[in-house]
């Protein structure tokens, strides 16, 4: 493997509190790296203690990338995610450096290796109106109605898959098109990259009081006054739009909805209920290579990207 354009980008990934950051931290010292984090929560400015960011200290050891880059409230989709990676992988390709992302976001992820359709303007009734009639009409018949309009989407997945089916059908009502004619169009965004997973996939209990002693140790170093700090700022409600496990538990506290006992719980069982949806993304979506510690994933990237070693 070479220093070249044609390069695979490695992505290292895997759910909440595994240890990816640790682990490209580490690879750090023996390659010239440069981190580009995909996660959807890093990317948000002054939120910090409860997205696990590393400080500003730790970051000076590896450069990183789309980390703090939109405002508490601001959109950010994964078309842009896919902007942004792009141009981020270039520059680092150009320096002569290894990027590497870095993240559990699977949207992100999915949509810079396999590709996203750009849909402007979501429309929240339009959204509310196909669930009310999957509610009354079944999946079935809203099947159906995608196979008139749409049957090559129709085609690649099951009748009763409700997500996939009610996406389908909101791209043609949004856009008075069907998806698999937007699939190739312009309104089509891929990265040009080629990429490898290196997913880690640890002992799930393990990874569950990991989890929880991280919730604890982000209430030490200090979580709770951040969002007093945000709230000082005006930023609460920018905040709770943005539905960032940590923050909106907490803010439910200060606002007299929940003790502090009862916030904290409330934290560790969305952390690790978020945990398991992605270790089920991870393991249904990805293709790439899964390890269940961070010793083996090492040695399997040190193994593929040899030549890129300091």
């Amino acid at each position: 493997m070479s220093k070249s354009s044609g390069i695979i980008i490695p992505i290292i990934c895997g759910p909440t509190g595994s240890g990816k950051t640790s682990i490209a931290l580490q690879l750090a010292s023996e390659f010239p790296i440069e981190i580009i984090s995909a996660d959807s929560r890093q990317v948000i400015r002054k939120l910090d203690i409860g997205t696990a960011k590393l400080t500003r200290q730790e970051q000076k050891s590896v450069p990183f990338h789309l980390l703090d880059i939109i405002e508490p409230g601001e959109k950010y989709t994964a078309f842009k995610f896919i902007e942004d990676a792009e141009k981020a992988i270039s520059d680092i390709l150009r320096r002569n450096k290894l990027p590497v992302l870095v993240g559990g976001t699977g949207l992100y992820l999915k949509a810079l290796t396999v590709g996203i359709l750009k849909i402007e303007n979501e429309n929240i009734e339009i959204r509310a109106e196909l669930e009310k009639e999957l509610a009354e009409k079944g999946s079935e018949e809203m099947y159906r109605q995608l196979c008139e309009i749409d049957a090559p989407e129709a085609e690649k997945f099951h009748p009763h898959n409700k997500v996939r089916i009610l996406r389908a059908l909101e791209i043609y009502r949004l856009t008075g098109r069907p998806k698999s004619e937007l699939v190739k169009s312009s309104d089509y965004k891929k990265s040009s990259y080629d990429f490898k997973h290196f997913c880690l996939l640890p002992d799930r209990e393990k990874l569950y009081k990991k989890i929880e002693e991280r919730v604890d140790k982000m209430i030490a170093d200090g979580l709770l006054d951040e969002i007093k700090s945000l709230a000082a700022k005006n930023l609460i409600e920018p905040v709770r739009s943005m539905n960032v496990i940590g923050y909106d538990e907490l803010i439910k506290h200060l606002d007299g909805a929940l003790s502090l006992e009862e916030a904290l719980a409330m934290i560790k069982q969305n952390s690790r209920r978020y945990a398991k949806r992605q270790f089920t993304w991870f393991r249904n979506q990805l293709e790439g290579e899964f390890f269940v510690d961070s010793k083996s994933l090492i040695a399997q990237f040190k193994s593929d990207y040899a030549n890129f070693e300091q």
